[in-house]
C-alpha cells in the first residue's frame, strides 16, 4: 500500500498529484491518502468515486481527513 501525505498542499495541487499518481501506479491498488484542504478534502473523495475507485474514510477531524482508496483496474478508466 502506497501512502500519500497531501495535508500541507492547497488545491488544486493534491488533485493533481492524486492524478499523477493514478497514470504512474503500477501494480499498486491501495493508496492511504492524508488531505488538509477543506476544498482537497471535499473534491478529491468524489473525484475518485466517480472514477469506480473505492473510498473509505479512516479518520475525519477540522485539520485533516485520512482516506484509504482501493483502485479499480486501470482498463475500466
Amino acid at each position: 500500500m502506497v501512502e500519500m501525505d497531501l495535508r500541507m498542499l492547497r488545491c488544486p495541487e493534491p488533485l493533481l498529484r492524486v492524478k499523477l499518481w493514478l497514470r504512474e501506479a503500477q501494480g499498486e491498488r491501495e493508496l492511504l491518502l492524508w488531505l488538509g484542504d477543506p476544498g482537497s478534502r471535499r473534491d478529491i473523495p468524489h473525484y475518485l468515486t466517480r472514477l469506480g475507485h473505492r473510498c473509505v474514510t479512516r479518520e475525519a477531524c477540522a485539520s485533516h481527513l485520512l482516506l484509504w482508496v482501493q483502485l479499480c483496474h486501470k482498463e475500466s478508466l
